[in-house]
């Protein structure tokens, strides 16, 4: 399988590089809990982000962005593939010798209530995670703590209350300074404001955009909206049932999509402009099984383009253009872009 690269991972900036990572859960029926199946929740995904980049991924509720993430920062373990972080395997290291990494990869979760300990004070909240990697006074911890408060839009003097004293909007700006606090080069972001309100969102959105172009940091964005993902990522993956089916930036996803899938997903973003008609791209059937796949290109069953190829045999990735990589045999014509040597 072609391996998708960026201009930025052939110059060596590569923080997380991840090859053909798979997790699959094992199903157990009958009082000896026999396995009779796997889920196939995460099945051979490739990617890399770039120092200081957003890689947004994107999918139906179930494809497999959250398991992927939860792997990525070894929450889980993967059933096979491999995980670089700044070049050295991180996938079968143990939780102490990944203690070196944890600090550098940090999380913001979807629900920012929770995430958070209902019985500690929002500035220990904070707090913890330096107490956990460094060595430092209290009052250095105290001021680092409000220095991050003020950083992420909340007061100094609000280190006092407890996570059930804030909205919504400010708990989840409280889980941005958590996961700032030990000086991250990496954020996942696990939908982080599919929960919040609409002007909310907007507001954490352009703070996560501001703190990456402060700090220089790198963020996994995973999300189901469209529309959030195209206003803060450099690059987006586009998941279905398991399967990365395209990989590109932005501008290119948007504006030419490749795959059927991302055709559609694309026809349902609304249209802010009243005198804009869309067409849009109806999908039939229900998403299948993740325990039973189907064979040949998982999307086939509900593809308005499918072909006998499809049901049979599944599709590679390749790149139809520079930097564009796409699974789908419809595209398989396409002449690949021209070699060029490095200077």
């Amino acid at each position: 399988m072609m391996q998708p690269h960026s201009a930025a991972a052939l110059h060596g900036n590569v923080l997380l590089e991840v090859s053909h990572l798979t997790k699959h859960y094992p199903v157990r029926k009958g009082v000896l809990s026999q396995v009779s199946g796997q889920v196939h929740a995460v099945d051979d995904i490739s990617f890399h982000i770039a120092d200081g980049e957003t890689l947004g991924l994107v999918g139906e509720s179930g494809c497999g962005k959250s398991t992927a993430s939860k792997t990525i920062l070894k929450l889980i373990d993967p059933t096979s593939g491999t995980i670089h972080w700044r070049g050295r395997r991180v996938d079968q290291l143990s939780g102490g010798e990944m203690r070196p990494y944890r600090r550098e990869l940090q999380a913001v979760f979807q629900d920012p209530y929770s995430s958070l300990n209902p019985r500690m004070r929002a500035g220990d909240i904070v707090a913890e995670p330096i107490r956990n990697f460094e060595t430092a006074g209290a009052d250095e911890i105290h001021d680092r703590v409000a220095s991050l408060f003020d950083k992420v839009g909340l007061r100094a003097d609000q280190m006092i209350k407890y996570p059930y004293e804030f909205s919504g909007g400010q708990r989840q700006r409280l889980g941005i300074a958590r996961a700032l606090a030990p000086r991250p080069r990496l954020i996942v972001c696990d939908e982080p404001v599919s929960a919040l309100d609409v002007s909310v969102q907007a507001q954490v959105i352009n703070l996560l955009m501001d703190l990456q172009d402060e700090l220089g940091l790198s963020y996994l964005f995973v999300a189901h909206d469209l529309a959030v993902v195209e206003h803060i990522s450099h690059r987006v993956a586009v998941m279905y049932l398991g399967k990365i089916v395209e990989l590109t930036d932005k501008r290119s996803l948007f504006a030419n999509p490749q795959h059927p899938y991302t055709e559609a997903l694309l026809s349902a973003v609304p249209v802010p402009d009243p005198r804009v008609e869309r067409k849009r791209v109806i999908l039939l059937g229900d998403v299948p099984s993740p325990i039973n796949p189907p064979p040949g290109c998982r999307f086939h069953t509900r593809c308005p383009y499918a072909e006998e190829r499809c049901r049979v045999e599944e599709p590679a990735m390749k790149e139809v253009r520079p930097g564009h990589f796409v699974a789908c045999h419809l595209r398989e014509g396409v002449a690949p872009p021209p070699q060029k040597d490095n200077p």
